[in-house]
């Protein structure tokens, strides 16, 4: 990415979600603290989302022209690239009414390249000659979200959550002090507060535990968290609405929150498992289970394979609800002939504990299984990773196995 490091001023990105811009009001008075912060001396770039669900109607007037099928993916990108046009426009035009100069810059004016992917491009370079050209002149940058042009010069968008994306690759490609990120949540808690009212707001937390948070289906894009940990941009997750302290997500050393080993509890929804019975247990099997479904564009994730009993063996994986049905019917079709069933249950959640700290101590995977038993949730399926350990279990069970964790591992107690 192209950096200039001649800034005079500091560079601050922002970035504001469809909720915070959802209609002409919100957007009036986010212009107002904008204007406000930019007389404080900053340089700043705002990235925008399209307005509240405009992208999901949309999406839903591109299939009823469709016919009831899927749309032609260039011509959809082109489509949904027009809701952050509206809200960057709208927001440009509301800054300089509030007081501020501002110009509004379409993801291609921005400079932002990306491969040819549509639905779910990838940044490639960013160009930002003309940011710090109309940074110099005084002017606030307001660039719509979620978008690139591709080297055929094809308008593409970057997929869910793509304008978290875009901010974060601004600041990276600007030198930007930081990237602040304002939405309906206040910051980043130790777990969701609508499952465990004792949950706390975190000050500070890690890339890497963001990480795998923002993986599990916590409020940020993985790609963008991967994003800041390649480039050290620090992120600011704060309110748009209430002037109260953020979460700061960030590389350097930590302060309060290294005294806890588990840092978070993480749950994520709407998971499916299915079962593969009684496959031969011999080499190339499991290819032929999978291979279909990557090749379907079908994301599988927790993969157990259970042991050989009298040379046959259970494979069973997870895929989100809304493969489920799909899956469930490719899997059937491809192993027809090389298993004795194929079952499955849509009705699972994940739920995780993360820290770094887990990485050198024993004893926490035994902490959160005694702490799941003893709240009589079963477990389905065991994932780990250095710094998380997973748990598939009924989806019924969220509200109790997310409490149970959050006690056990004292994550309701303020540090002192």
């Amino acid at each position: 990415m192209s950096t200039n490091s001649g800034e005079t001023r500091p560079v601050i990105v922002q970035k504001y979600g469809g909720s915070s811009v959802a209609d002409a009001a919100k957007i009036s008075a986010i212009a107002r603290k904008i204007s406000d912060r930019a007389e404080t001396g900053a340089s700043l770039v705002v990235v925008v989302s399209a307005m509240g669900d405009s992208t999901d109607r949309l999406i839903e007037m591109a299939r009823e022209v469709s016919g009831g099928r899927s749309p032609e993916a260039r011509e959809l990108d082109t489509l949904l690239s027009t809701g952050e046009l509206v809200a960057s426009t709208l927001m440009a035009m509301a800054i300089s009414s509030a007081g501020h100069p501002a110009v509004s810059l379409s993801g291609q004016q921005a400079g932002i390249r990306t491969d040819t992917t549509h639905g779910s491009a990838r940044i490639a370079d960013i160009d930002v000659a003309r940011l710090r050209r109309e940074l110099e002149l005084g002017r606030i940058c307001v660039v719509a979200g979620f978008q690139g042009l591709a080297d055929n010069e094809d308008v593409t968008t970057l997929g869910r959550g793509g304008s978290d994306t875009t901010a974060v690759a601004l600041a990276a490609a600007l030198d930007a002090e930081r990237c602040e990120i304002y939405t309906d949540v206040d910051g980043i808690y130790t777990a969701d507060p609508r499952l465990v009212p004792s949950a706390r707001k975190l000050a500070e937390i890690g890339y890497d535990e963001m990480l795998e948070m923002a993986s599990l289906g916590a409020k940020m894009n993985p790609r963008s968290i991967e994003l800041a940990a390649v480039y050290d941009v620090p992120i600011l997750v704060a309110s748009t609405f209430e002037d109260v302290p953020g979460t700061l997500i960030h590389g350097g050393p930590h302060m309060m929150e290294v005294r806890r080993a588990v840092t978070a509890v993480a749950v994520e929804r709407d998971v499916a498992k299915i079962t593969v019975r009684a496959v031969e247990d011999r080499p190339g099997i499991v290819s032929q289970i999978f291979v279909p479904l990557a090749e379907a564009g079908i994301s599988v994730d927790v993969i157990v394979q259970n042991a050989s009993l009298e040379g046959l063996t259970d494979v069973t994986f997870t895929v989100s609800k809304a493969d489920f049905e799909r899956t469930l019917d490719l899997t059937r079709q491809t192993c027809a002939e090389i298993a004795q069933d194929v079952v499955g249950n849509a009705g699972l959640a994940k739920v995780s504990i993360v820290g770094t700290g887990m990485q050198n101590g024993p004893g926490y995977a035994a902490t959160m299984f005694d702490a799941l038993s003893s709240s009589n949730v079963n477990i389905e399926m065991i994932t780990t990773s250095e710094i998380r350990i997973t748990c598939v279990i009924a989806s019924s069970s969220v509200k109790k196995a997310a409490n149970a964790l959050h006690s056990a591992f004292e994550l309701d107690a303020v540090d002192v």
